[in-house]
């Protein structure tokens, strides 16, 4: 008798209020440059935490700060910035990448968000010439954000996980959705992909970001952040390989 198909992970998303009508995004992988780069933002923005993402069925982790618990993935907004954050710490394997997503897109479909934006790194090899963000992008995004050129797209590869399912809802229906992608350093965190992942946000969006007290906000967390990585890097069989971009 075969055996049963493993259980998919369950994703339930509450919330105070309402989205704006742009989500970016940054989760658990590559240098955790992404991850920090929204913790960047929401605490430099002084973002208000409004909903929170729950996990069924997966290793989970619960951070705390100074003895405080806190839901490993949260959503933040503040009513006079037309973004809202998603800061996910959970380490969500490829194959339970569609599940999370489709969850995550559903919410936004149901709240009016138009555009996902996903901030992320890349471990491939790199030149110092190449310490830049490049773009992979729907149509509607890349001609809503992108027109003027300053940012160049990912030559070829594929996406998986999370980021692929993401992307995917992009190409089948009117939200636009653009993952930012940066190469990264073997260090937790690599402060300078964070920056330049920053940097990106305040000149896509507009918006007036000063991203010099990133270094010192990296080393605050630097301890927690090292061990979220020994946390992935136990389970660095679901992680996909280098050769994801070219």
């Amino acid at each position: 008798m075969a055996d049963p198909p493993p259980l998919q992970p369950d994703f339930t998303i509450t919330h105070d209020s309402e989205p704006s009508e742009t989500l970016l995004a940054g989760f658990s992988s590559f240098g955790l440059a992404g991850l920090t780069a929204v913790d960047y933002l929401v605490d430099h923005l002084e973002l208000n935490e409004q909903g929170h993402l729950s996990a069924e069925g997966l290793p989970t982790v619960t951070p705390f700060e100074e003895g405080r618990p806190r839901h490993h993935t949260r959503l933040f907004s503040r009513d006079d910035i037309e973004v809202s954050v998603l800061v996910g710490e959970l380490f969500v394997p490829v194959g339970a990448g569609r599940t999370f997503a489709d969850v995550i897109l559903d919410w936004t479909e149901a709240n009016g968000v138009r555009e996902v934006a996903i901030l992320s790194g890349v471990p491939i090899p790199h030149g110092p010439n190449e310490h830049r963000t490049y773009y992979i992008a729907t149509d509607d995004y890349r001609e809503r954000r992108l027109a003027d050129g300053s940012i160049p797209p990912m030559g070829q590869g594929f996406l998986d996980g999370t980021n692929a399912a993401l992307i995917e809802r992009g190409l089948d229906s009117p939200l636009g959705v653009c993952t930012f992608v940066t190469p990264v350093h073997a260090q937790v965190p690599d402060v300078e992909a964070a920056i330049r992942l920053v940097e990106t946000v305040g000149d896509v969006y507009g918006i007036d970001i000063d991203s010099e007290p990133l270094e010192a906000f990296a080393a605050e967390v630097e301890q927690y952040y090292a061990e979220l990585a020994d946390r992935m890097q136990a389970r660095d069989d679901d992680l996909p390989e280098d050769r994801m971009y070219m």
